[in-house]
């Protein structure tokens, strides 16, 4: 996607899920400081959703875009849910600290149709690049995954071609946790997506998986893979989350062995796994969220780390890169 590819200097981006208090209670002057200090740094492409905090990141997304000129950035927002004015509590879940709006999940043509006018309100624009059909996958639906993904074929897969034909959007996928919506996906002809969002599925702790069908199908179809949460929730930082849940002690002890390695050779996580996302030639983009302002900027450092090639050699000779796996040159 050229327009992707024009408007990133280091194949970075941002993820905005943390902008709609995903996990916490992020104040409006931290979210607005984290977005301007990314456009000064050069950041130019912003991937957003109505299922973050029930439309919060898109709201502090829009106040920030708005006053920059529409055709110097890049903005994806995603479809498969969409807002009423009724309220509900928000007791648990990774938005417990979002707005109260009632979220109403739903992949049919009517409810994608609304979802993108919502979108279109919120962000304070009136044209989207990239538009992702959200969470039709089996970590949100479950055995009903399917259905949904059925549904989705039926309703906003054919809703977003035709869009693209007329030109109100460039492209559209699916913006999903796991790899299988995104590989059947790729096999239809009628409504074929042309990028996907592979959230936690491509990253230097995971991706044997996405090695085995969806990489391969990306390049045989000339699908672009745009990589969400690239530390996997923030493990690969230090944090306690692991795929949006509670890190086991396995993955932690995983992440300590990765970590040491690092050390021996100066080489921080943070730059690895940038560098370990973006060096598939179907991986067009990296788009890690924060509400930290200082992090944005590391971001952008650490992707034009050096590290030495001893490094990666030794992560594959370990195991804990698959042999199979393009490596940063």
């Amino acid at each position: 996607m050229k327009s992707l590819e024009n408007a990133l200097k280091h194949k970075v981006g941002m993820g905005t899920a943390p902008l709609g208090n995903m996990f916490r209670d992020v104040p409006e002057e931290e979210a607005r400081e984290t977005l301007q200090t990314a456009w000064n740094q050069g950041v130019r492409y912003f991937d957003t959703a109505p299922f973050y905090g029930a439309g919060l990141a898109e709201m502090r997304v829009g106040d920030v875009l708005s006053q920059y000129n529409r055709d110097d950035y890049v903005l994806s927002t995603k479809v498969g849910r969409y807002m009423t004015e009724e309220t509900e509590r928000n007791e648990e879940g990774l938005f417990e600290h979002g707005r109260n709006n009632k979220v109403i999940t739903d992949y049919s043509e009517e409810a994608t149709k609304r979802s993108i006018e919502q979108s279109l309100d919120r962000l304070k624009t009136d044209r989207l690049d990239m538009v992702f059909v959200h969470d039709v996958s089996p970590d949100f639906h479950g055995d009903e995954w399917t259905a949904k993904f059925e549904e989705a074929r039926k309703g906003a897969f054919r809703v977003l071609s035709r869009l693209r034909e007329e030109g109100v959007i460039r492209s559209w996928g699916l913006g999903v946790n796991t790899t299988e919506p995104i590989e059947l996906a790729m096999e239809l002809e009628e409504t074929r997506p042309d990028v996907c969002l592979s959230a936690t599925q491509y990253t230097l702790i995971q991706h044997d998986k996405a090695l085995q069908r969806m990489m391969v199908k990306a390049e045989e179809k000339d699908v672009d893979i745009v990589v969400g949460s690239p530390y996997n929730s923030g493990v690969l930082l230090g944090g306690d989350h692991f795929n949006y849940e509670k890190a086991g002690d396995d993955i932690i002890t995983h992440v300590n062995q990765l970590k040491e390695i690092g050390q021996k050779y100066n080489v921080p996580l943070k730059a690895a796994a940038l560098q370990f996302s973006t060096a598939h030639p179907a991986v067009k983009s990296v788009i890690p969220g924060s509400t930290r302002p200082d992090r944005i900027k590391e971001d952008l450092e650490m992707i034009q780390r050096d590290i030495p090639k001893e490094f990666w050699e030794e992560l594959v000779s370990k195991g804990f890169v698959s042999s199979e796996a393009p490596l940063p040159v």
